[in-house]
C-alpha cells in the first residue's frame, strides 16, 4: 500500500506558485498570456507536470510580498518562483529593507521545505550608481546563501524593447511574456526537480 501510495503521489503534478507584483499578475495582458500560464504551458508542453498558480499582485512591493506570504502560498505548495522587488527599485525604497524583507520570505519558505527559484531585478540606473550597487547584489547573495535556484534578471532580453512591451514601457506584452518564458524555462525545470527530490 505505501508503494501505491507514493507512485500516485509521484503522478501527481507538482504545485508551484508564482509570487509577484504585475509582471507576474499580467498587468494589461489576457489571464492565459501571463507569465504563470505561459510558464505552465511550456513546461506541460516538455512532459513535464506542472500547476502554476498566479499570486502576482500588481504593485506589490517585498514588504507587501512578505505580509500576504501565508495566504499566498497554501499548503500542499511544492515550489515558488519568487518574483519581487521591481516596485521597490521604481520608488526608490531602501535596497536594505528590500533585501530583508526577501530573506525573510525566503526562510519561511525553506522552513516549510518548499523550493525557491528567486527571479533577480535591477534597479533602474537613473537612480543612480549608489543605489544600484546596493540593490543589485540581492539576489545573487540571497541565492548563493540560501541555496536557491536564481534567474538574475526577470526582464532579461525584454527590459527596454519597445516590441516586447506595452505602451508605458515597463510591462511586457505577450510576446514579452514568451520571451521571458523561453529564457527562465531551463530554471524552472532545476526548480521542478528540486521540488520532486524533496
Amino acid at each position: 500500500m505505501a508503494f501505491a501510495a507514493a507512485a500516485g503521489a509521484a503522478d501527481q503534478p507538482v504545485r508551484i506558485v508564482a509570487l509577484g507584483d504585475s509582471l507576474t499578475a499580467g498587468l494589461g495582458l489576457a489571464r492565459a498570456d501571463a507569465f504563470p500560464a505561459k510558464l505552465e504551458a511550456a513546461l506541460r508542453a516538455k512532459g513535464i507536470a506542472v500547476t502554476i498558480e498566479n499570486a502576482g499582485v500588481s504593485g506589490d512591493t517585498t514588504s507587501g510580498g512578505l505580509a500576504r506570504l501565508d495566504w499566498s502560498v497554501p499548503e500542499g505548495t511544492d515550489a515558488v518562483i519568487l518574483e519581487l522587488g521591481a516596485n521597490d527599485a521604481l520608488r526608490g525604497l531602501d535596497p536594505q529593507a528590500a533585501r530583508t524583507a526577501l530573506e525573510a520570505i525566503v526562510k519561511r519558505l525553506k522552513a516549510r521545505r518548499i523550493a525557491v527559484l528567486l527571479a533577480g531585478m535591477l534597479a533602474p540606473r537613473n537612480l543612480g550608481a549608489d543605489y544600484a550597487r546596493a540593490f543589485d547584489p540581492i539576489y545573487p547573495d540571497l541565492a548563493k546563501t540560501y541555496d536557491l535556484v536564481l534567474y538574475p534578471f526577470f526582464l532579461d532580453g525584454v527590459a527596454a524593447d519597445r516590441a516586447l512591451n506595452q505602451g508605458d514601457g515597463l510591462h511586457p506584452t505577450a510576446a514579452g511574456v514568451d520571451a521571458i518564458v523561453a529564457r527562465i524555462l531551463p530554471k524552472a525545470e532545476e526548480l521542478v526537480a528540486r521540488a520532486k527530490a524533496r
